[in-house]
């Protein structure tokens, strides 16, 4: 059997970020390797480590048996235990020790990937053990990869692929947490809409309508009279949605907001869906 049609443009996706950071750090030097990134406590390395983490996981490989320091502040949970557990293992490694494990990591991942056979909707193990559907499964590492694309990128200060099948793909990966955001975290009202105005190299506009009984949906169709809009650029979205910056850093000058104040001020505060 071949790659069911369905699930090959996340494959692509994914390749494309992944063998995009195998390209940027590369040739970096030991002290590049160290520069801190947006995503919070971790360095150039850590990143890249977290990411060879996690597709050795979906590989099989035996989770790496270690002990983390007592000082980590950041590790405040299991989930935040069991992600910084690979990434802690790796922090003395040399970077041709990192590019060797990365580049390594990806032929395994890739050939793994093009013999893959099961349906889109098959149930299969995800990270850390929880079931999920196999492109569910693929969407998450599409977006997991991507996303640190960009962490790398704004700390080595090489901007590109904020418009790739990977950002478009992230894109509504994020999207589909906004309802839950304007909704039950947030508290809008029946009947309400607020609308996400989104400019620079992947443009959209998106509405959440509140709906009976608080149920909210998201959709493109333009809204008159929303209660709130937000207007930003993509990576600012992108950013404030993954938490790697906070909203009162970026308002006013990169996200404008019009309209309800209060309920602006408590969507901004759950604003970060991933982090």
């Amino acid at each position: 059997m071949t790659v069911h049609s369905k699930i090959q443009p996340y494959i692509d996706a994914w390749t494309h970020s992944i063998e995009s950071v195998n390209e940027m750090v590369a040739p970096l030097s030991e002290g590049e390797w160290n520069r801190p990134t947006e995503c919070p406590y971790w360095s150039v390395r850590d990143v890249v480590s977290h990411i060879i983490g996690f597709e050795c996981e979906l590989l099989g490989d035996p989770r790496p048996i270690h002990s983390l320091p007592s000082d980590l502040r950041h590790i405040t949970s299991e989930t935040a235990r069991y992600t910084e557990v690979p990434v802690d293992i790796r922090r003395h490694h040399t970077a041709p020790e990192m590019t060797a494990e990365l580049d390594y990591t990806i032929l395994r991942r890739a050939r793994q990937l093009r013999n893959e056979s099961r349906a889109p909707e098959a149930t299969v193990r995800g990270i850390g053990g929880t079931e999920t559907t196999l492109e569910e499964l693929l969407w998450s590492r599409v977006f997991d990869v991507w996303a640190h694309e960009q962490d790398l990128r704004r700390a080595l200060d090489q901007p590109a692929n904020l418009a790739s099948a990977a950002a478009v793909l992230s894109r509504d990966y994020l999207l589909r947490s906004l309802p839950r955001v304007v909704a039950e975290d947030a508290g809008a009202q029946q009947g309400s809409a607020v609308v996400f105005d989104i400019h620079g190299p992947l443009e959209f506009m998106r509405t959440v309508r509140v709906g009976a009984e608080g149920k909210a949906t998201i959709d493109s169709a333009v809204s008159l009279g929303p209660a709130v809009t937000f207007v930003a650029d993509w990576e600012t979205f992108l950013r404030l949605l993954t938490g790697r910056v906070r909203p009162a850093v970026v308002r006013d000058a990169q996200l404008k907001v019009e309209g309800d104040p209060d309920l602006a001020d408590a969507i901004l505060a759950h604003i970060a869906v991933t982090s």
